[in-house]
């Protein structure tokens, strides 16, 4: 074991040695794209909710991480992952080796070679840089079927959370085997796709999940069709727990993406989501206290979230975020296949939505903090048009997750909502870890474009009045 790798497994295993125990379990958690700013945005809103302090922000002990990757001082999700699964940095885009190609060898991977099973869970897809960086190997994380054969070899025990992203029966890869899916169940591997499925498992089996091609869904657009992120890893103790005891990772993975789209709303039901699973955790060692380590981390922070500005007196009204009942993404495609249904749809059709599922209101009491002022009125007429434009002259929308959108309508009635709840440009940003991506999102919006990140800058393109005509975006690639 290289001393880089033997640190990391210091950090991991003699965590405990002061209580003279070796931990049995453990876990790992992280929230992608998650910091101090949403931790703290989280746990104000929870207390105003009523479901009380975060778990992880109770936990006996903090520490700051520098997050910088070996060729960039903004970390991207594939190399902080590899730097705290090998103990290794390496360079943005690579899982799992360094910066020369060499193979590093992840602490899972000891885990299991000691004798431990190995969970690995998230909620976006399985061959996503996070969870790749525990069991794959290659240099560039978007060879989704290449890291899902790694998947397949790596022998873990419970695999669990999105697909392959579309790529599980890639003929095009130059390394193609067959179906990975096949691949899986050949090497022994119960390979489920539903909730039904997924629930009979027992303890165990070998198996790999998945809910959905893609990712998941964003905590705040759950139908229960899907299990939580909770539920996951409760089944995973249950399929896991053995005499030799088990290593889990499970990520938060959907806090990068609402940080990505500067959803607010969507990022703190994201975090409370991952929350609940560290309380799983937290039982099962309230049940197994001298040998359970528990550790909840991020690998970065997305979209420079703040809190609070001057506008608002600096009063700090987070509770108001407790209005949105969805994702901006699902808001937005409900939009587009409304206008594509009926294109004589009005802007007076869509205002009983837009205060359902955002709460603000059209009235003319400026004592409702949920009033839409004359000038945010006019500013989402013009967005539900410029959406309107798009979609008669079906212009193709972006579907990354880390790249901006080009409909408008959606982002634009959810930063109003923000701004309501106490945002702008006079921030309080405790975290000095906030370099991954872009611009402020969430409680501070700001105005301009991105100003550092990598290739996803955490924004919708054209927010507000900086709109693109229709022939502009129709000639853009289409991600």
């Amino acid at each position: 074991m290289s001393k880089k790798l033997l640190f990391v497994a210091s950090v991991l295993w003699g965590a405990l040695a002061f209580a003279g125990a070796k931990p049995k379990y453990v876990f790992l958690f992280i929230g992608d794209g998650m910091s101090t700013p949403q931790r703290m945005v989280a746990e104000e809103f929870s207390v105003k909710i009523g479901e009380g302090e975060l778990a992880m922000n109770r936990m006996p002990y903090q520490v700051n991480t520098r997050t910088k990757s070996a060729n960039s001082i903004i970390t991207d999700s594939a190399a902080s992952a590899t730097a705290m699964a090998c103990g290794e940095k390496t360079n943005n885009g690579m899982v799992g080796v360094a910066p020369d190609g060499r193979r590093l060898v992840s602490i899972a991977e000891v885990a299991r070679k000691s004798g431990m099973k190995v969970g690995i869970i998230t909620t976006v897809t399985i061959v996503h840089a996070t969870p790749a960086g525990f069991y794959a190997h290659r240099r560039k994380r978007g060879l989704s079927y290449q890291i899902a054969l790694d998947l397949v070899a790596s022998g873990f025990d419970y695999f669990a959370g999105g697909g392959v992203g579309g790529k599980h029966d890639d003929r095009k890869d130059p390394e193609y085997r067959g179906n990975v899916f096949d691949l899986a169940r050949m090497a022994g591997y119960q390979v489920v796709s539903n909730r039904e499925d997924w629930a009979a498992l027992k303890p165990g089996s070998k198996s790999w999940s998945y809910f959905s091609m893609g990712a998941m869904d964003f905590a705040i657009d759950s139908d229960g069709s899907q299990p939580s992120l909770s539920e996951l890893v409760e089944k995973g103790i249950e399929v896991l727990d053995n005499e030799n005891g088990f290593f889990m990772m499970c990520e938060g993975g959907k806090v990068d993406y609402a940080g990505h789209a500067n959803d607010a709303a969507t990022s703190v039901r994201s975090v409370i989501a991952l929350d609940k699973a560290v309380r799983v955790a937290l039982a099962f060692a309230d049940r197994h206290p001298n040998d359970t380590l528990v550790m909840v981390t991020g690998d970065h922070e997305t979209g420079g979230m703040s809190l609070g500005f001057a506008g608002t007196g600096g009063k700090f009204k987070v509770e108001l975020l407790a209005n949105q009942k969805c994702s901006t993404e699902s808001f937005s495609s409900l939009i587009k296949k409304m206008l594509k249904a009926n294109p004589k749809l009005d802007f007076e059709d869509v205002k009983p939505l837009v205060t359902e599922r955002f709460g603000l209101v059209f009235t003319k009491d400026r004592s409702n903090p949920m009033c839409v002022r004359s000038a945010e009125l006019k500013i989402l007429k013009e967005a539900f048009e410029k959406d309107r434009e798009y979609v008669e002259k079906q212009v193709s929308d972006t579907t990354a997750h880390d790249v901006g959108r080009r409909y408008v309508f959606a982002s634009t009635v959810r930063n109003i909502l923000a701004t309501h709840a106490g945002s702008e440009k006079h921030t309080c940003d405790p975290c000095r870890n906030r370099l991954e991506h872009g611009r402020p999102y969430g409680l501070a919006h700001t105005h301009h474009g991105s100003g550092g990140g990598r290739r996803h800058s955490g924004g919708d393109v054209g927010e507000y009045r900086h709109w693109r005509s229709a022939e502009e975006a129709s000639g853009e690639m289409t991600v």
